[in-house]
């Protein structure tokens, strides 16, 4: 499957932005530089989550298990082309998965183990799927039984029934149908490896495929916003479903013959443990577990970090406070990532963005015209902000407007998606996502929100994200969003939904109102209702789901 058009892809190559590494030609490089080097672990505690004992595998290992899977998919009519789901929790096997695929020059399209099977079915459909690859147990959940009743003709095949990284010789002899198979089909890095899955918080996911010269070129940006190095040892949290996991680790891993240590779901005690005990140099971590960490010194201190170079997360803003608290007292620069499963790739560092004020909530204006950055990111990328509803470009700082982008990292378009509404007339990815020019001077972006996601107060337009990181703040509360709920006279106003800690009472509207007003928010965007809720809905990735959140007001 190939998406993009070669005008394209010969103006990226002439640039040098795209080339000809393949997934599977990284791991056959890494497999002759550092045979016995540590590809992949699975976090100790694999057998309480699936009943297996945890594996480690070095990167001829990862080789030949990859040659395995690839034989035993092809064995099952599995080719190039094919369209297969993943439905695995962060194990070495999904691992396997991806490089499997690369050699068969098959698509894998992964989805989160939370997934049931109204989601299965939807996305199987949309993608119309050959098979799909799933796991027997994971926590007690038969996650291919399941799946296998949400499909109906769609093939199932499950680790430690169907497939096996333990059978198969590999000899010559025995690889021969996979060398003939890639004889036949050949390597393309312009051809489409992955199908992800947007995270549908305003309506149904929608497919993103993404070739190898595209997660390529997200990877060398993610490497040089953590400032890897070769033979490092990365630790990763997050599912190997979608940008952050997939172009930050994957990739970046097989480029640089880094160490990919797993975790996930996320246990704060074991992942430190991780930290500790395989000396990782480099990870990802929540917002919220950063900021726990922040305010406890003596759980940081219980572990040995000293291998630790720094931390990187995003998916929220960040709390200057926490990034101070990490460089000032635990000697660790915290990296700010913004990304999506379509090619947004920017970051702020310590060198683009010294103060953790401008840090923890600004961007660098990567790609666009006139500013003072240089290096990989800033040549591979273009963006600008546009008016969301006329299109002109917006320039002045303070104005909100809709971030577009474009460059080596951005996808070709919605799997079956006709376009409309996806690029602007000049070809630049219309994100969804309101931002401002700020900083002084104005070099940066703010996120504001998104632009289903704003509220309209009568003709008063208003950033929920806003309050929510304000929000964030007030003293005895576990989690805090907004969303907008229907009047009959302002068209909509806005709900405070908040989830007490344990054991602490649910607060007023007027001392959720009083707590804004002293930071100094505008008295139009103060909630005029409260909701207390058991938990807010949040979808796989871990977002709030604002569209749930009204309906639950509603």
């Amino acid at each position: 499957m190939h998406t993009t058009p070669k005008a394209r892809i010969d103006e990226l190559t002439a640039l040098g932005l795209w080339g000809e590494d393949t997934l599977h030609g990284l791991l056959a490089q890494q497999a002759g530089r550092r045979p016995d080097a540590l590809a992949v672990a699975d976090q100790p505690n694999r057998e309480e989550l699936t009943g297996e004992p945890a594996r480690r595998l070095s990167f001829r290992e990862l080789d030949t298990a990859s040659d395995k899977l690839a034989l035993q998919l092809l064995a099952r009519g599995i080719g190039a082309d094919c369209r297969v789901m993943a439905q695995l929790p962060n194990i070495s096997e999904l691992v396997v998965c991806y490089y499997a695929m690369s050699k068969l020059g098959a698509i894998i399209s992964p989805v989160p183990v939370q997934y049931g099977r109204h989601e299965l079915a939807s996305l199987a459909g949309a993608l119309q799927a050959d098979a799909l690859i799933s796991i027997t147990n994971f926590r007690g959940q038969a996650l291919a039984d399941d799946a296998a009743q949400a499909l109906g003709d769609v093939k199932i095949l499950a680790f430690g029934r169907e497939l096996s990284l333990d059978t198969l010789p590999t000899d010559e002899a025995s690889r021969a149908p996979l060398e003939r198979h890639q004889a036949t089909h050949g390597d393309d890095a312009n051809r489409i490896i992955t199908v992800c899955w947007t995270s549908g918080t305003t309506g149904t996911p929608k497919g993103v495929p993404r070739s190898h010269n595209m997660w390529m070129a997200t990877g060398r940006t993610s490497a040089n916003a953590g400032d890897y190095r070769e033979g490092e040892m990365l630790l990763n949290p997050f599912p190997l479903v979608n940008m952050a996991a997939v172009g930050g680790f994957l990739y970046a891993a097989a480029m640089l013959g880094c160490g990919l240590v797993l975790h996930h779901p996320l246990d704060p005690a074991l992942f430190l443990a991780q930290m500790q005990q395989e000396k990782i140099n480099f990870t990802i971590a929540p917002p919220a577990l950063l900021n726990q960490l922040a305010k406890s010194p003596e759980m940081w201190r219980q572990f040995d970090f000293s291998a630790l170079r720094a931390i990187g997360s995003g998916s929220a803003p960040l709390a200057p406070e926490m990034i101070a608290t990490f460089e000032r007292d635990y000697n660790i620069p915290i990296i700010n990532y913004y990304g999506s499963n379509e090619g947004i790739s920017l970051f702020s560092t310590p060198d683009t963005a010294t103060e953790p004020e401008v840090r923890a909530s600004m961007f660098p204006r990567f790609g666009a015209a006139g500013m003072p950055f240089s290096g990989i990111t800033h040549d591979s990328v273009r963006s600008k902000v546009i008016d969301p509803d006329s299109g002109a470009d917006i320039t002045q700082p303070g104005k909100p407007g809709e971030l577009c982008f474009a460059g080596a990292t951005v996808f070709d378009g919605y799997l079956g998606d006709t376009g409309e509404d996806v690029f602007t007339s000049d070809g630049y990815f219309r994100t969804g996502d309101l931002v401002e020019i700020c900083g002084e001077p104005p070099n940066y972006y703010r996120i504001v929100g998104r632009c289903k996601d704003i509220i309209n107060r009568g003709g008063m337009k208003i950033s929920p994200s806003e309050i929510d990181t304000l929000l964030e703040g007030f003293p005895g509360l576990a989690e805090a969003a907004v969303c907008a709920y229907a009047d009959d006279k302002l068209g909509e106003k806005i709900c405070a939904c908040v989830v007490p800690q344990p054991g602490q009472e649910a607060p007023s509207l007027e001392a959720i109102c009083d707590y804004l007003l002293q930071r100094g928010i505008a008295k139009f965007k103060l909630p005029e209702r409260i909701a207390i809720l058991p938990a807010l809905p949040r979808n796989p990735m871990n977002k709030v789901v604002r569209s749930a959140l009204q309906d639950a007001v509603a």
